[in-house]
């Protein structure tokens, strides 16, 4: 007789600013087979996901609405698990990154990081929109392409030329919220020092943990050196704060991947059956594996599992990554850009 594993499973949260689509559906629905696979051969298979609830992106959305950021969170969560069940995709537990778990969770993680030396402070130099009084993320600065004068490009890169380029290096740069001019500002920023885990991950991401072809392109980043990650916004932003950082963020990508662990202590809080630190445990006998798309590896492979180390938890089993559905030539996005809206996974 085989033995019962006890295996973890979680999809990439999809972003709560927008519905659900076929991208989306690609991944759930293959995780769900997964799952209901691992169930009928008799194994405790526990599958967890989250909406992911913050950002910039949300709170301007809310604003637009003429709603609270947390009614647009509630109103897209109820969206996407109608959406869900719909396609029969079994969730033993559907939460959310803005919830009392998460927040504890991603305050201990950093608060251990930071404890441990593995936080950087220093100041940067930002685009700053002076009409809405925020800084602005490359994504919502907009001008002209430096090199091929194409217009309408975004603030890091030309999608007509492939060029890369800083927010300010534009041609008449402007803000995509309010129009106006964005001007250079200093702030003082949180960064995780990620090269202090380069030997880790040199070992990690070739244990067997990822599949041999996500491993080779780990490894160009990780030969070419790795750089601290901005782990920090100022305010306004949507999210939680730093502790004893008042007017300071995480940024969204540090507390989203935590959101695993909140679902999944969410569910351990209601079930007996289920033992939140047993599974998250270093030494842990537990399988824990993610279902992700390729676009967001580097948040699951380099980033997350040198949090995870800093903070004692045990690292994830495998994480399986895949590659985009197309429509009509076009990548079915991992997370809703702020300026658009996809249609409707029912009219595709």
């Amino acid at each position: 007789m085989s033995h019962t594993r006890e295996i973890l499973v979680t999809s990439a949260l999809p972003y709560a600013n927008g519905p659900i689509h076929l991208g989306h559906l690609l991944e759930y629905i293959q995780t769900d087979i997964w799952v209901r696979f691992q169930k009928m051969r008799g194994h405790q298979c526990t599958y967890v996901c989250a909406d992911d609830a913050h950002g910039t992106a949300i709170m301007l959305k809310a604003e637009q609405q003429g709603i609270t950021p947390e009614q647009l969170i509630e109103q897209v969560n109820a969206d996407h698990q109608r959406d869900f069940a719909g396609f029969l995709v079994n969730f033993d537990n559907y939460h959310s990154t803005h919830s009392a778990e998460n927040k504890a969770l991603s305050e201990h993680i950093y608060k251990a990081c930071r404890d441990s030396g593995h936080i950087a402070t220093r100041s940067i130099t930002q685009a700053y929109d002076p009409e809405k009084q925020l800084f602005l993320a490359d994504r919502f600065i907009k001008g002209t392409c430096p090199r091929c004068k194409a217009e309408d490009q975004y603030g890091d890169n030309c999608e007509n030329c492939s060029a890369t380029y800083s927010p300010m290096e534009l041609i008449n740069p402007r803000s995509a919220i309010s129009g106006a001019t964005p001007v250079e500002k200093e702030s003082t920023h949180f960064f995780f020092k990620l090269p202090d885990f380069q030997d880790f991950l040199k070992e990690w991401t070739r244990s067997g943990t990822l599949q041999p072809q996500i491993a080779n392109k780990l490894a160009e980043w990780l030969d070419a050196g790795l750089q601290e990650w901005d782990i920090s916004r100022d305010a306004p932003y949507f999210g939680f704060e730093i502790p004893d950082e008042p007017g300071k963020y995480f940024y969204v990508w540090l507390d989203a991947p935590i959101g695993y662990l909140a679902s999944f202590k969410n569910l351990c809080e209601r079930r007996s059956d289920l033992d939140f630190d047993y599974y998250w445990k270093k030494d842990s006998t537990a399988e824990v594996y993610h279902f992700i798309g390729k676009d967001i590896i580097n948040f699951h492979a380099l980033f997350w599992p040198s949090m995870l180390t800093c903070a004692d938890f045990r690292t994830p089993s495998a994480v399986f990554a895949h590659g985009f559905v197309t429509v009509d030539g076009k990548k079915c996005r991992s997370r809703v850009a702020p300026s658009s809206r996809p249609r409707p996974i029912w009219s595709i």
